[in-house]
């Protein structure tokens, strides 16, 4: 059967021409009467010559590319594309290596599976797919990871229930797709992390901030550490390692609190520098003594679209403008954004707002971005989400 075409207005090839993968529906002159949500089309210029194929979808993002040549997209493609992402993995040395057995397999457009995400932990692959075709192609994503980590995978579990879109009527339930596994403890950089996929934000744990945790721990020694949004506790943990004076970890969930308490527990039992607290982050400044000399700032996404964006910027001015008043003269500030539509330098303006709202001296340190592992497609810069600052903070 002739794949479906999708024919592109005068002028709209261009973007493809620089080989972004995604089309919009803008740029589209008209669709087939037969095509449905999830199928495989070829995309054409206004004069029917082809550019690329890909997975039609109903919404913005119209089609996502998973190929600029002509060619027979079946199992065998798939494999081939998951066998370079796990390489890509082993040469930056997350994948096979003792000390780590928690890393990102598959980051969508930064290894041309669009659409899917795929996170290892230890024996265990716990999938999302964000688009239909994505959906529909699990079984042979899983196929394909068994015959490359063979004896290295255990289970595949599928956490798809909230990333597909709502209308697309799958009707999806997270579970196992292949295999059982009980074992939830994952080692990062030697230190023990209990991950909740079943339960857990995201994919169970925060995989993008494991360089960014490493130099934490740097600079932890002998320093009173407040850990805002603290989640599974990571940081906290990573500080205590680094000889940390002091630990607060503050969050407003309840679970987040226990499972840093568990992971605190994991790596220093019986520790009393820990203290764990389920508040809001902001109150919790507004409260506390000026006698942190390290704080983080890593907050959910505040802005998931466009049209929201002015919003969270207020809101990571207000977040960054507390904390730096009242964080201790010669202070460290690690401040992150996940926010994928708040550009590195719309987050560093904000933080400079917020610096001089404070009118404290603030001097930047490092500049910071989402790990190897999480690789940014050069013709998608939309694949670039994670930014952080670590800066120090002066007297008034």
């Amino acid at each position: 059967m002739k794949t479906p075409e999708i024919f592109l207005k005068p002028g709209k090839e261009q973007s493809l021409k620089r080989f972004h993968p995604w089309i919009f529906s803008g740029a589209i002159k008209y669709l087939p009467d037969n095509i449905k949500e999830g199928d495989l089309v070829e995309v054409v210029d206004s004069q029917g010559n082809f550019l690329a194929l890909g997975h039609y979808q109903i919404g913005s993002i119209t089609v996502r590319i998973i190929s600029f040549e002509k060619e027979i997209i079946d199992d065998n493609f798939w494999e081939k594309r998951i066998s370079k992402a796990y390489q890509l993995r082993k040469d930056i040395g997350v994948a096979e290596n003792p000390d780590t057995n928690v890393y990102r397999l598959i980051y969508g457009e930064g290894d041309e599976i669009p659409g899917l995400i795929a996170d290892v932990y230890n024996d265990t692959i716990v999938i999302q797919a964000h688009t239909v075709a994505i959906y529909r192609l699990k079984h042979v994503f899983c196929n394909a990871f068994k015959n490359i980590l063979s004896d290295k995978l255990t289970a595949v579990f599928d956490k798809s229930e909230t990333t597909l879109p709502f209308k697309a009527g799958l009707n999806p339930e997270n579970g196992f797709i292949y295999g059982k596994s009980n074992s939830s403890i994952v080692l990062e950089n030697g230190l023990k992390f209990k991950a909740d996929w079943e339960k857990g934000q995201k994919t169970g744990f925060f995989i993008d901030q494991r360089e960014n945790r490493v130099l934490l721990e740097k600079y932890s020694s002998g320093r009173n550490v407040l850990n805002l949004f603290s989640y599974t506790g990571s940081f906290s943990v990573y500080a205590m390692r680094g000889n940390a004076k002091s630990v607060h970890s503050v969050d407003s969930s309840e679970r987040a609190i226990e499972l840093a308490n568990e992971n605190v527990t994991l790596n220093f039992p019986d520790d009393e520098r820990h203290k764990a607290f389920s508040a809001h982050a902001f109150k919790f400044m507004e409260q506390a003594e000026n006698k942190y000399d390290l704080i983080i700032l890593d907050p959910p996404a505040f802005a998931k679209h466009l049209n929201v964006v002015q919003n969270a910027l207020k809101g990571y001015r207000r977040l960054n403008a507390k904390a730096f008043e009242i964080i201790k003269p010669g202070g460290l500030l690690f401040t992150f954004s996940c926010s994928q539509v708040v550009s590195p330098e719309l987050f560093r303006t904000t933080v400079f707002s917020a610096a001089a709202q404070s009118g404290r001296k603030v001097k930047i340190l490092h500049q910071l971005v989402q790990p190897a592992d999480h690789p940014i497609n050069i013709y998608h810069p939309e694949g670039e989400y994670l930014k952080g600052l670590v800066v120090r903070v002066e007297s008034l």
